[in-house]
């Protein structure tokens, strides 16, 4: 029962997780949510984190290709981090890091343990299992 349980809460984790990480994309790429604050210029470094979060949020959201794109995201929330945030103080509440954080070892923890049972990765899956049977 409780594996079940845990299978499901890292599939809605996996599923909030990627449906949080399309905002700072969509705000970059395509202006939603308020656009980029002014002042602050769009460079290839962020051309590219903006990407990352859009589409490595969508492959997330809906469980596709998990691993490999958690891992990629984990590692762009943890240079997120280090470029963005620790220059302006050593704890995540003194430099406004917390959600780089957060992302990057939810992240991690998706990378090491998978997509859960509600997603097309667990779907697919099942698929080549039946199809080799």
């Amino acid at each position: 029962m409780m594996s079940r349980v845990a299978g499901w809460t890292r599939s809605l984790l996996r599923i909030v997780a990627g449906l949080l990480f399309i905002h700072p994309g969509a705000m970059k790429l395509l202006g939603w949510f308020g656009g980029m604050p002014a002042g602050v210029p769009m460079t290839p470094l962020l051309y590219v984190a903006g990407a990352i979060e859009l589409v490595g949020g969508t492959l997330i959201m809906v469980g596709l290709f998990t691993r490999q794109v958690a891992f990629l995201a984990s590692g762009e929330m943890a240079f997120a981090y280090f470029m963005g945030h620790f220059p302006q103080g050593f704890w995540p509440i003194q430099n406004h890091g917390e959600p780089a954080v957060l992302f990057c070892f939810i992240f991690l923890f998706l990378w090491g343990n998978g997509a859960g049972p509600v997603s097309l990765d667990h779907w697919i899956k099942g698929r080549r299992a039946a199809a080799r049977a």
